[in-house]
């Protein structure tokens, strides 16, 4: 587990914004921060990839150098995943994208809730990288339901999953049913509250980025 926030960077203060409760009220700088940290995850998940020797004619000559065997695919959990997936795409410009409908559904009277998933539209994934991003790791089951659902899509050969803000419990409980899986984090926070949400956390992405829902 990669976790950005334990090595002292620029990234700290992108995510310290994320988090401020004046400075969110600035929808567009909360877009852009997460834009800009998804970026930092990307360059960060772009060192564990295969690469393979190329060869690049310049005007004086020829250049060696290492590129991507493959280019991920890159999915997202909508619509909170949308800026953070703006990142990603900066960063790997050829990639397939996948994007997922899934959400938390109305809560029991203990606050539990199910996922529920609408919509998906998804490349073949047999074979290849998958890049799944999901700004907020709470409890870890949309998670699970997503990548439980993507079975029939193929099996990738790696899946990396990005959060800006993920808690223990959500990282460990997605590793019981996908050990396999890579996690790369901006920041690991401590607990959930009654209610499921991340503390400190930041709030509700989507509602920061885009508005509130009904």
């Amino acid at each position: 587990m990669f976790v950005l926030s334990e090595t002292p960077s620029i990234a700290n203060h992108f995510i310290a914004e994320l988090r401020d409760i004046d400075i969110q009220k600035d929808r567009m700088r909360f877009r852009r921060n997460m834009e800009r940290l998804g970026e930092m995850l990307a360059y960060e998940v772009s060192k564990s990839l295969t690469y393979e020797t190329a060869q690049i004619q310049t005007p004086l000559g020829v250049s060696e150098t290492l590129l991507l065997e493959q280019q991920p695919v890159l999915g997202t959990i909508l619509r909170a995943g949308l800026p953070m997936y703006q990142g990603f795409v900066n960063v790997f410009d050829k990639a397939e994208s996948a994007f997922i409908g899934a959400y938390r559904g109305k809560p029991n009277d203990d606050y539990s809730f199910d996922i529920e998933m609408q919509y998906t539209a998804m490349p073949d994934l047999e074979g290849k990288v998958l890049i799944l991003i999901d700004p907020m790791l709470a409890t870890g089951k949309s998670v699970i339901r997503t990548l439980t659902s993507l079975r029939t899509f193929g099996k990738p050969a790696s899946v990396h999953l990005v959060s800006a803000i993920a808690t223990h419990e959500g990282v460990s409980y997605v590793q019981q049913y996908f050990p396999e899986a890579k996690f790369w984090i901006g920041a690991l926070d401590e607990s959930l509250n009654h209610k499921y949400y991340i503390v400190p956390g930041l709030g509700d992405a989507g509602d920061l980025a885009f508005g509130e829902k009904m």
